[in-house]
């Protein structure tokens, strides 16, 4: 399947470059949780982490050389892993660090994820001195056995606790993480749980499905998870209770109060620039002059990132561990592949805008889309319809010319709220 090309459309940024992000990766926690399989480690014994946060802005000085920034940074997200780990005087080190090297603007986002068991009060102070304004908790679930069996290291009087602290000292905006499908989970039994979590009254939820993912400790030994229908239902029945309860379902799996949507990822959604900064965190920036847009990847294994800072001075690009500029293909792909999450779509005016192509590069892949219902018919926009968010993944082929082998997972995007990986995948 290709996409109808114009041979002399060339790629052209005619709004300048998108608005930018900042995703900072901190990849330990207290210990690994066996469904995770993002770039994440058991915290070692003796480290100062003082080097991480030297490599940190080390990193974003090389950033700033390789392409220096024209714009404000309009949302922070500190992500990992566990950042409520960061000790508090390197947490102000780092974001004062941040500040002095470029423009953070001044209704900036600045989110700090952080886990139950790996914060308390002091800590979300500390956090919210530092500028942090909004707190993603990863409470996953409010049920004791639940919580065993998914290997959380906190029960959930500590995530009712954690909760508290957090509005106790100051915060007005705060995201949960809760999953469903977790093993021997029935239908009751989720709904109990959203309508514990919901009790609390965040701003914002992330309600995502359990997955086992390659390369986990779950997926050596598989728990027992519910069925596919079941799991259909469980999504149904989150997504109408959540509703009912006043919050607006507005991506895949995230959820929120009127104005309360995560501006960090409605930047990924919407094709905006980020840089990533840490082991393995990915950027994405448009250089509207040239007409190009390039990913940058970090090393992963953090010692070997670590090391790499040692390096930088004789080889300025040594934090850097793969750097790949996308074809129209690829922006084309991943445009759909982030778009059209959104319940509400974008517009083609924004794909131009963005993508710099002509609208007429995706008429092929709408008109094909929209006669199988996957699209909404439109002229000027870009939306997947009921069926084609049941079946994203279908749609998403429309817009492609050579399936890959695997889908692009969410930690290529550089981090923000946890979500449903499963539509990235093929169904």
């Amino acid at each position: 399947m290709s996409l109808s090309r114009q041979a002399a459309d060339q790629r052209r940024f005619l709004a300048g470059p998108p608005p930018v992000a900042l995703y900072v990766h901190w990849p330990w926690c207290l210990r690994k949780c066996p469904y995770c399989d993002f770039n994440s480690h058991p915290r070692p014994d003796h480290w100062r982490q003082a080097s991480y946060i030297d490599a940190l802005l080390a990193d974003l000085d090389t950033e700033l050389e390789l392409q220096p920034l024209e714009q404000a940074v309009e949302t922070l997200f500190i992500g990992g892993g566990t950042p409520s780990l960061i000790e508090p005087a390197e947490l102000h080190r780092l974001i004062a660090g941040i500040r002095g090297r470029l423009d953070l603007a001044a209704h900036a986002e600045l989110t700090l994820e952080a886990n139950p068991g790996a914060a308390d009060a002091a800590c979300f102070a500390q956090a919210l001195d530092a500028g942090i304004n909004r707190l993603s908790l990863g409470v996953q679930s409010l049920s004791d056995a639940k919580l065993k069996a998914i290997g959380r290291v906190h029960d959930s009087a500590q995530a009712r606790q954690a909760f508290a602290q957090a509005r106790q000292v100051g915060c007005r905006n705060i995201n949960i993480d809760l999953m469903f499908g977790l093993p021997g989970q029935n239908l009751g039994q989720a709904r109990a749980d959203l309508q514990a979590a919901l009790a609390l009254e965040p701003e914002h939820l992330s309600y995502y499905q359990l997955t086992l993912e390659p390369g986990t400790a779950f997926e050596r030994v598989p728990p027992s998870v519910p069925e596919d229908d079941l799991l259909a239902d469980m999504a149904e029945q989150g997504q109408q209770l959540l509703t009912d309860s006043g919050y607006r379902h507005y991506e895949v799996s995230a959820f929120a109060r009127p104005g309360r949507m995560c501006r960090h990822n409605l930047n990924y959604w919407t094709f905006g620039d980020y840089l990533g900064l840490g082991a393995g965190a990915h950027g994405k920036r448009t250089d509207a002059k040239q007409g190009r847009v390039v990913r940058r990847v970090k090393w992963a294994d953090p010692l070997r990132y670590l090391e790499s800072v040692r390096l930088k001075q004789a080889a300025p690009d040594a934090l850097v561990a793969e750097t790949n500029e996308l074809s129209d293909q690829d922006v084309i792909l991943e445009f759909a592949l982030n778009a059209l999450r959104l319940r509400q779509g974008v517009s083609l005016s924004l794909f131009e805008a963005r993508a710099g192509l002509s609208r007429n590069r995706l008429a092929g892949a709408r008109a094909r889309a929209e006669e199988m219902g996957l699209l909404e018919r439109g002229a000027s926009h870009l939306r997947a319809s009921a069926r084609g968010r049941l079946f994203l993944n279908s749609l998403l082929e429309y817009f492609m010319t050579d399936p890959p082998d695997e889908w692009l997972e969410v930690d290529r995007l550089g981090g923000g709220d946890r979500r449903d990986r499963a539509s990235h995948r093929r169904l």
